[in-house]
């Protein structure tokens, strides 16, 4: 079994920045993807970016490029996303997601972390 904690979330003024941290344990597998994905409230949960197991391979939602920056560091099993130029809009839990082959876009995650809210106030 894999393990996600995501950290980093918080309550920002529009135009700010955030930057969220996801740590995987357990059993991770020898390589694997990972990314991040939100949920807002009465809404689906939607893709945000991924990264394949070298990083040099991203992917973005269309409403987050330019914005946001997806990164990891395998050593430490970890996943990062830089929040820029927040916008009340991305106002959502946000989650991390990881195991499985890189998709771009296409991404499902084997495994989850619990989320972490990041709320933007205009």
């Amino acid at each position: 079994q894999v393990q996600l904690v995501e950290s980093g979330g918080g309550s920002v003024q529009a135009g700010a920045s955030l930057r969220l941290s996801c740590e995987a344990s357990g059993r991770t597998p020898t390589t694997y993807a990972m990314g991040w994905f939100r949920q807002a409230p009465g809404q689906e949960r939607e893709f945000v970016a991924a990264i394949n197991w070298s990083g040099d391979t991203t992917n973005y939602a269309d409403n987050v490029k330019g914005r946001f920056t997806i990164s990891r560091d395998t050593a430490k099993n970890t996943v990062y996303l830089q929040m820029n130029s927040l916008k009340p809009e991305d106002t959502a839990v946000y989650y991390c997601g990881a195991g499985g082959p890189y998709s771009g876009n296409s991404y499902r995650p084997d495994y989850w972390g619990q989320g972490t809210q990041v709320t933007v106030s205009s």
